[in-house]
């Protein structure tokens, strides 16, 4: 069942060299990239991850999980699951794993299209933004098939 109390939650696109990110708000169901995080001898940096917590203060977080056959797919599906069990134990804030479904080819193709040029960091944090309204999409979805408490407690 969707937390009520959801306003903000912050995505996660995790890489070898760089972690996307991105910012998304219930109210709007839509996200935006926030600066990618560099990594520290491939793994995430931990600081610049509280920061970016302590500023926007999300309810939620929400990791991408690759999935595939491919070995080097499999590795970072595990390495996105550790990552996920981290933030929560870290932070204490409900994390989320979501099928990430190729988005960060998705976003090379969105760059592509517009014309833009954008560097490594910004796709990746371009992938992050659309996990992330994937997640809010489905939240949204099971909010509106779910009755409130109000209107159960007037029946």
């Amino acid at each position: 069942m969707p937390d009520q109390n959801i306003v903000s939650v912050i995505g996660f696109d995790l890489g070898t060299s760089w972690t996307g990110v991105a910012v998304g708000q219930t109210l709007t169901v839509r996200a935006r990239p926030l600066a990618a995080i560099k990594s520290i001898r491939q793994r995430p940096d931990w600081p610049a991850i509280t920061r970016l917590l302590e500023q926007w203060t999300p309810q939620k977080l929400i990791v991408g999980l690759p999935h595939s056959d491919y070995d080097e797919i499999q590795i970072m599906g595990n390495k996105a699951t550790r990552f996920a069990r981290q933030l929560q134990g870290r932070y204490h804030i409900e994390t989320e794993l979501i099928d990430e479904g190729l988005t960060t080819r998705e976003a090379i193709n969105l760059t592509v299209e517009s014309g833009q040029r954008k560097d490594k960091p910004e796709i990746d944090s371009l992938a992050a933004v659309l996990i992330t309204e994937s997640w809010l999409r489905e939240y949204q979805r099971q909010k509106s098939i779910l009755p409130s408490s109000e209107s159960l407690t007037e029946k």
